[in-house]
């Protein structure tokens, strides 16, 4: 073997992500909030792109309008929809028509279109709340210090979040001062804020209430043997008979459990969906993109032909150049875009129009490989598509993550998957449903929901049954049994 230097050829194959690749792909998955960010800083880099609004009023950065629309998806022009990145548009949509069975879809709202009206409630938060009351209260300057200090160390359902201990040793103070600070803010409204755990919360509500005594002071220190339903060692410890203890646990029950909840938080930001579906079975199913929320982007290439016909400078001409290339790749990608996501959800609609018509006992089982083969896209592109977006009907707003529901096998099909076969949603629902009608003297175990729902189609095993009670938040038999039986005691 030599350890001479020389020369080899060698000839290899690779994918390279080409920068416009890498934009289409990063435009593929935002969500329409996301993007409007994006073209808003698109806009403010490059002078030749414009912003104008979803009603169509266009604000310029130039007296002259000349500019170049971003098309509409539903027009269909021979662009190819947006497949990465193994075949990069190398596919043609079909023209036409977006609606599934009659019209065709824009992509503006129009009629049927979204209405935002589900925004979390305006109003003061808790810690708002409770700071104003904090300002007409009876306390030293050092106590309301306090007592604001522990305000901002409450949860959103008003329980101290840290050990008074930690705040004392925080704020150098001793454990005397810290309890004055405790006090004044368990003075505050609601009743129960400032709590260290749920016991001293529902004290302090009974206590207000004048319904503190001995006996019931036992039953909150033995909270652990109401929740399992342990009665008759409540009865003896609390030396108390049946109708006692079913006034005790009433009392109980109607405290609130998280008093400041009713304030809430810092309110939650607005689901706002980035498709919208209308119509019905009978008409058809109009899918089209939300654009209320979404500017249109326009290239203004008259500033660009007034700019360039005065500009003798080669690398100021070379510049705005690439600035108008960039703003072309930018419109093409987000039609590409457009195009893409709307060919996925109308396939989508049509897989799971069941579901459109009856709800969530009607969905089927659908995987993304399946949305692939029957659009002609890349699997990885469904997975881009359906990140981190939201589908408004009749009967609400979904993420479209939602609607691939496993499957399980029906009664009367061969194996899982098949057209027998029914989504794991509509097998929760089913569940959920046979649950709420349970009578406290019939509760159904898991064998007996087995049998149920193999009455009504459903072949799943008894493990399967309670992963998927599990999962909808359903209790077992028992847990079930002693909540019906504490209900009827209360």
């Amino acid at each position: 073997m030599t350890l001479a230097p020389r020369l080899d050829l060698r000839q290899s194959q690779s994918l390279v992500m080409t920068p416009q690749l890498q934009q289409a792909i990063s435009l593929l998955q935002l969500s329409n909030l996301e993007l409007e960010a994006v073209l808003l800083d698109a806009a403010a880099a490059n002078p030749l792109l414009n912003l104008s609004s979803g009603e169509g009023e266009k604000d310029s950065k130039t007296d002259e309008a000349a500019a170049t629309d971003l098309p509409d998806a539903g027009s269909g022009d021979g662009e190819s929809a947006l497949d990465l990145p193994a075949e990069m548009l190398d596919r043609d949509i079909d023209t036409g028509d977006w609606q599934l069975g009659a019209g065709s879809a824009g992509s503006g709202s129009g009629e049927g279109g979204f209405d935002s009206d589900f925004r979390a409630s305006d109003g003061p938060t808790l810690a708002e709340h409770l700071h104003e009351q904090l300002a007409l209260a009876h306390g030293t300057p050092a106590e309301c210090f306090i007592a604001r200090q522990i305000i901002g160390r409450l949860d959103e359902a008003g329980y101290l979040t840290v050990p008074l201990e930690e705040l004392a040793r925080d704020l150098g103070i001793s454990m005397e001062e810290a309890e004055a600070g405790l006090k004044l803010v368990h003075g505050l409204e609601p009743t129960g804020v400032g709590a260290r755990d749920l016991a001293e919360c529902i004290s302090l509500q009974l206590a207000e209430q004048d319904r503190m005594d001995p006996c019931i002071a036992i039953m909150l220190a033995n909270l652990d043997l109401l929740a399992r339903g342990n009665f008759a060692q409540l009865k003896r410890m609390c030396r108390a008979d049946d109708e006692d203890l079913a006034q005790m646990i009433a009392d109980i029950r109607s405290c609130d459990p998280r008093p400041g909840h009713v304030y809430g938080v810092e309110p939650a930001a607005p689901v706002v969906p980035d498709v919208l579906v209308s119509g019905n079975a009978a008409k058809g199913w109009l899918v089209s993109l939300n654009r209320e929320n979404l500017p249109r982007l326009v290239v203004d290439r008259a500033y660009h032909t007034r700019v360039a016909g005065g500009c003798k400078d080669k690398g100021a001409a070379s510049w705005l150049n690439e600035q108008l290339a960039d703003a072309n790749r930018l419109v093409r990608a987000l039609d590409q875009r457009q195009r893409t996501i709307l060919k996925v959800a109308r396939e989508i609609v049509k897989r799971q129009e069941g579901f459109f018509l009856r709800g969530v006992g009607a969905l089927v089982p659908l995987t993304r490989r399946e949305i692939a083969e029957a659009t002609d896209l890349h699997e990885s592109t469904v997975s881009r598509v359906t990140a981190n977006k939201f589908l408004h009907c009749a009967r609400g707003s979904f993420e479209l993550r939602f609607f691939f529901a496993s499957g399980v096998s029906a009664a009367s099909s061969g194996s899982e998957g098949d057209a027998g076969a029914a989504s794991a949603e509509a097998v929760k629902a089913e569940i959920k449903a046979l649950i709420d009608a349970e009578s406290a003297d019939a509760i159904l175990s898991d064998d007996a929901l087995v049998t149920a729902l193999k009455e009504k189609g459903f072949a799943i095993a008894r493990r399967t049954v309670a992963k998927y009670r599990e999962a909808a938040g359903l209790g077992s038999s028992v847990q079930r049994r002693r909540a019906k039986a504490l209900a009827r005691a209360g």
